[in-house]
């Protein structure tokens, strides 16, 4: 075979080799490519956790002293031979008094101290004490309306009935005793269903007129049956002789070195109050002692 033959037969040969079944890899044309892969979506948010239900606070408890008690002017007292209460340890609930009882005449208007005085409306007369015997006439008295604070430091109306010739002096030591926020419990006119009532030991009430005799006397008419004496917040400034204490129910007021709200003391602004329109005060009588007592002559 000559050279130029051979050489057209090497080629063919290898031309038959390239057309074999045997594939070669290619890479992949664009249109031959995979479709491309569409995301997870992402997973929705954990949902909030529920804002657990806040459990509400117990009620606050009252500070002591500050309800009145249910069984207040409720339990009548065994009886001295006097005719007085027995006298009783003072109940917690009593110590310290610092409530004040519901009003039990209309609100004066205004914001700030306020006072009314005027003659006795008979209605007033006929729920009071007076009838007639009474060393003071119905018309001279005067029926006296006037605001004061109470424990709860709120604007209180009360009234009074006083004799008419010292109704202005009295308004005005009023006046200062709500100025300097001294509290009362409750200031209204003792009926004669109170007076005839048996003794509870529990009472409280700031008045004037009362158509009774002096304590420990049957024959002697009180000066607050004149109008001319006031009895200031009785429980927290008892009377005492002997074995006397009135109201019955109050000698842990008794130790008048331990202040608390509602006392009179020495110093304090109702003896420089009454004293300024020259009434006296019986915390400093020497027989006895009536810490809530004050009056025009001394007695």
């Amino acid at each position: 075979m000559t050279g130029a033959r051979y050489a057209v037969v090497v080629l063919l040969l290898a031309l038959a080799g390239c057309s074999s079944n045997d594939s070669v890899a290619q890479p992949p044309s664009p249109s031959s490519s995979a479709a491309p892969t569409t995301p997870a979506p992402s997973p929705p948010p954990p949902a909030p956790a529920p804002t657990p239900t806040p459990t509400p606070a117990p009620p606050r408890a009252a500070d002591p002293g500050t309800v009145p008690p249910d069984w207040l002017g409720a339990r009548p007292l065994p009886l001295r031979p006097d005719g007085y209460g027995r006298a009783r340890p003072t109940p917690s609930e009593l110590d310290p008094r610092l409530f004040t009882l519901p009003d039990t005449v209309e609100p004066l208007p205004g914001r700030g101290f306020a006072a009314t005085v005027e003659a006795v409306p008979a209605a007033v007369l006929s729920r009071s004490t007076w009838e007639p015997g009474c060393p003071v006439g119905a018309d001279d008295l005067a029926y006296v309306r006037l605001t004061f604070r109470g424990f709860d430091d709120q604007r209180h109306t009360g009234e009074l009935l006083l004799h008419r010739s010292v109704a202005g002096d009295v308004v005005g030591v009023f006046r200062r005793l709500y100025d300097a926020r001294f509290p009362l419990e409750e200031l209204r006119i003792t009926t004669r269903a109170e007076l005839d009532a048996p003794p509870t030991g529990d009472g409280n009430d700031t008045g004037a007129f009362v158509c009774r005799p002096t304590t420990g006397s049957t024959t002697t008419f009180s000066q607050h049956a004149y109008g001319l004496a006031i009895d200031l917040n009785p429980f927290q400034n008892p009377y005492v002789k002997d074995d006397l204490v009135l109201p019955e129910l109050s000698s842990a007021y008794l130790h008048r070195e331990r202040r608390r709200p509602g006392m009179i003391t020495p110093e304090g602004v109702v003896v420089r109050a009454f004293a300024s329109i020259g009434w006296t005060w019986g915390g400093t009588w020497t027989s006895l002692k009536d810490y809530q007592h004050f009056s025009q002559n001394g007695r």
